[in-house]
């Protein structure tokens, strides 16, 4: 069940990054690789986002 939790918590903190990968202002090709990054390498690509990923979002408001 742990496991199943943990998997859980990683999809949402991967489809935040790529989500946030792009609205964000880099250029298409940037989240092109940024979005393969963090589907490729579920953990290690969400964190290397958090560290190095595009900053910035859209002036998109809800």
């Amino acid at each position: 069940m742990e496991y199943g939790i943990l998997g859980l918590i990683v999809l949402i903190a991967d489809i935040y990054a790529i989500v946030k990968t792009w609205t964000s202002t880099a250029s298409t090709a940037a989240k092109l690789i940024w979005t393969l990054v963090i589907l490729l390498l579920p953990v290690l690509g969400f964190i290397a986002w958090l560290i190095a990923g595009p900053k910035g979002g859209s002036d998109i408001r809800v």
